[in-house]
Parts: structure tokens; sequence; C-alpha cells
């Protein structure tokens, strides 16, 4: 059961809002009578002004005066009306603004008690609690995510150093392959093997040139520069200057 407390007020403001607009009911239907009554009497007043202008006619001063009489009566009577009739219309403003103002004070209390109800339920410490709980969750996913991504098993114990050595290997018999040599050709390895890096290549070149010194007459003669080929990359142009090399070491 509710309480008699809270009941109370809600049939208060009931009655108060039923007392507002019954009101307001009837001052209209009060204004509507006096705007009869008022269409009655400027027709009263037009029919003595008539008779008024008849008797005139007729040579009958004393019953015009009469009917002319009558008529200012009206007229008195229509002003009377018209003030009663203002008075009401302000009342009916005023009482449709109260109650206005009424459902205004109504709404914000409402939102008031809502808003002290949310704050009760959400206070800062239970505010402060989860995200301490939601910045703990993101770093054990966070540890979770680098564990799975270390290599376990053989793939742990594997050597760099020899995974690269291995691969040089096999960046030789490539080379071999693609210059039509033998896989046990001395040469071509101790070539491949004495080929610089590519950052030492682009370190030599971006080094400033020596003056080249006079070649002894025992050593062959130097080697033509291959022109340079749009699209060939550095290390393409080094291979066909070991080729060259090497023909004229067979020839």
């Amino acid at each position: 059961p509710k309480p008699a407390g809270g009941g109370g007020g809600g049939g208060g403001d009931g009655a108060s809002k039923t007392s507002a607009l019954s009101a307001v009911e009837k001052l209209k239907d009060t204004l509507a009578m006096l705007e009869k009554r008022e269409v009655l009497l400027h027709k009263k007043m037009a029919a003595e002004l008539e008779k008024a202008k008849e008797f005139n006619r007729q040579k009958n001063k004393r019953a015009a005066l009469q009917c002319l009489k009558k008529k200012k009566l009206y007229e008195q009577q229509i002003e009377n009306l018209t003030n009663h009739q203002l008075k009401l219309e302000e009342q009916v403003i005023t009482l449709e603004e109260s109650k206005t103002t009424q459902e205004m004070f109504s709404a914000l209390r409402s939102g008031a008690t809502a808003m002290a109800h949310i704050q009760k339920e959400t206070n800062i410490d239970q505010v402060d609690k989860v995200m301490d709980d939601i910045n703990e969750q993101g770093e054990k996913m966070r540890a979770v995510q680098e564990a799975l991504g270390q290599p376990v098993g053989y793939a742990a114990d594997l050597d760099e150093d020899e995974l690269d050595a291995e691969l040089a290997a096999l960046e030789a018999e490539d080379l071999e392959a693609d210059l039509g040599l033998g896989a046990a050709d001395p040469v071509v390895v101790a070539a491949v093997a004495a080929r610089p890096a590519p950052a030492q290549a682009a370190a030599a070149v971006a080094a400033p040139s020596m003056p080249a010194m006079p070649s002894a007459p025992s050593r062959p003669p130097a080697l033509p520069v291959m022109p340079s080929v749009p699209g060939k990359s550095q290390e393409d142009e080094e291979l066909e200057a070991l080729q060259a090399e090497m023909e004229l070491l067979g020839a």
C-alpha cells in the first residue's frame, strides 16, 4: 500500500488542477452569456432609436424623448457589460497562466526527483571501481596477446644467424643457375660471398670517389662500364659485371 502522505499530495495536485480547469470553464461560460446579452442590448438600442425617429416625425416629442432615454440606458448597460467582460477575460488569462506555472513546477519537481534517484544509484566510488576494473582487464588482455605472439616449441630454439647463412647459400645457388655455371665453381662462390650487402653498396656509392691509380701492365684490361638500363637494380648491374669478368677469365 502507498503511504498516506504521498497519496494525499497527489490528490491535492489533482484537486487543484480540476478546480483551476472548472474555474476557467465557468468564466468562459459567463463571458459567452455576457456577449449574448450585449448583442440583445444593441438590438434594443437600435429599436428605441427607430421609435424615436418615428415619434419625432409624428411631432410627438415626449414619446421621442422617452425612447432616447431608454436608448441611453441600454448604452450604459452595454458599457458596463464591456467592463465586466474585460475583468472576466483578465481572470481567465491569470488562471491559465497560473495553471501553466503549476504544470511547469510539477515537471521540474519530477525531474529533480528522478535526478536525485539516478545520483543515488550512481555514486563516485562505484564509478572509480568500474574504471579500475576496465583498466585491469585491458592490461590482462594485452599480456595475453603478448604471450600468444611469442614463438614456442621448435621455433623458439632456431638460430637466426644460421638461418641467414642458409639463405645466403640459397642465393648463391640461384645465381649459379642463372649464370649457367656448375655448382662446384669456386670462383662464383667466392664472388657471391664477397659481394657487398645492399647497405654497404649504397655507402660505397655515396662516398667520394678516389683518384684512379695507374693499372699494372700484368693486370687484364679494365672491363667496359655497362650502360645503366632503366628498371634494373644495382644488384642486377653487379651480376652483369661479374658475368663479363668471368667471360674474360675464361677467354
